[in-house]
């Protein structure tokens, strides 16, 4: 059986000697990309539209759900050793997993451009406010400078020698400044009994909470691949994300309750600036960056699953360019529907692989085949129809759930929720799909 010729950490799987992480840096590693500017500006989406009781209820419920759904992902890759984009060639084929390549690499870019605006708009307004200097180009370009170096380090060396032994520490420590300033600052009580506006069922933000670590999951297996074993990987993983996915979902909705500011990312950042003071909020972008590293570092290993000979590296520096470029142009203020076309494009897709791996393969797939390029024992060489056709199911009930399809004469269902729905229908058509398909284990 012919197999693709691979490079070194690209598609072929991680040697034993390269799994080296347990769950101790599975938590910090998910519990540091869980910790953000742009979690904050999420969080502020939920109210005033429901009340606060409301929001942290949508918050609790779609983060348990979220970094479940990440978790169970990630077990796939620590299993194989490989990335999150060949392991979905069992079930949309070889072909059909570069659809899903193709719509990652536009994710993960779209979120680095996003981490980087954010975070030069928001050291920009801090040294404007004391010098003067308004130069927002300049901090870009600087944190993009960053996020390529970490890119070019290795996920192991970045969570081993920056995350576990720098950044944990400053993040606990200026999340915890942060949290207590706002307590400080606002009347909780009193933001506890005011009533919601309205215009936002709690199912629709759970949609809005589940999307962040849902964004996730098409790089979850990149890093899971270093696992020693499944069961650390998941629980660290999982239980990292979900501490700081509730933490910063709330303080972002406390922040715009309480603060009365606007959830306008420019407008927003400024007001964390003036909550939290000028250095903390430095030292919270210096942090911001390993998001913009997880993203761009994942970005390039999914182009390997399509151009298997190209090494990491100049993809990591050629994407880490382009995404400097667009940060210095793009408009963040779409922020809210790029979150919710996320959840449309992964949540169903999720629903797809956990049906093949967990139920028609029995939790096991052989890496080798999945390498193979064709033949009884690899993957279908072209998009396998079965996997397309229920990916495509979820991702037209999300959207019409969502409302996203009135323009076409559909009528949504907002206040049903669209990620469980389109989860539950993608998993069950693939299943009755392929339950009368003799299907090889690879």
């Amino acid at each position: 059986m012919a197999t693709e010729v691979v490079t070194p950490r690209g598609l072929e799987p991680v040697t034993p000697e390269g799994r080296q992480l347990g769950a101790w840096g599975f938590s910090v590693l998910w519990g540091d990309l869980g910790i953000g500017l742009l979690v904050l500006l999420a969080g502020s989406f939920l109210v005033p539209a429901l009340s606060l009781p409301q929001a942290l209820g949508a918050i609790a419920v779609g983060s348990v759900i979220g970094v479940t759904l990440l978790g169970l992902t990630g077990i796939v890759g620590s299993q194989t050793g490989l990335p999150t984009m060949v392991c979905l060639r069992p079930a949309l084929g070889r072909g059909g997993s570069y659809v899903a390549t193709a719509f990652n690499v536009v994710q993960l870019l779209g979120w680095t451009v996003f981490e980087l605006a954010i975070m030069g708009h928001a050291a920009n307004a801090v040294v404007r406010s004391l010098t003067g200097f308004d130069a927002a180009w300049l901090w870009i370009a600087g944190f993009g400078g960053a996020v390529i170096a970490l890119g070019l380090w290795g996920p192991v060396a970045v969570v081993r020698e920056w995350l576990t032994k720098f950044a944990l520490g400053a993040v606990v420590l200026t999340t915890g400044w942060l949290t207590w300033r706002l307590f400080g600052r606002v009347d909780v009580a009193a933001l506890w009994t005011a009533p919601a506006a309205g215009g936002l069922s709690f199912w629709a933000a759970v949609d809005i909470v589940i999307a962040m670590p849902i964004s996730w999951l098409p790089l979850v297996c990149d890093y899971s691949r270093f696992a020693r074993r499944p069961a650390p990987a998941f629980w660290g993983t999982t239980l990292g994300y979900l501490v700081a996915n509730v933490w910063f979902y709330a303080l972002g909705a406390l922040i715009l309750l309480g603060l009365g500011t606007s959830p306008e990312p420019k407008a927003f950042v400024e007001a964390i600036a003036l909550l939290a003071g000028p250095l903390i909020l430095l030292v919270l972008l210096a942090d911001e960056t390993d998001e913009a590293w997880a993203d761009l570092y994942s970005c390039a290993v999914s182009i390997q699953n399509v151009f298997p000979r190209v090494s990491v590296r100049p993809l990591v520096g050629a994407l880490g360019g382009a995404a400097i470029a667009l940060a210095l142009v793009f408009d963040v203020t779409r922020y809210e529907d790029f979150l919710l076309l996320i959840g449309a494009v992964f949540v169903p897709l999720f629903g797809v692989l956990a049906a093949d791996y967990f139920v028609v393969r029995r939790g096991h797939y052989a890496p080798v085949a999945l390498l193979g390029a064709s033949g009884r024992d690899g993957v279908a060489p072209g998009i396998r129809w079965q996997g397309a056709l229920a990916w495509a199911l979820g991702f037209g009930v999300y959207l019409w759930i969502a409302g996203r399809l009135e323009p076409l004469g559909l009528a949504g269902i907002p206040a049903l929720g669209a990620s469980l729905p389109s989860l539950g229908l993608a998993a069950a058509a693939y299943l009755a799909v392929t339950r009368s398909e003799t299907t090889p284990r690879p």
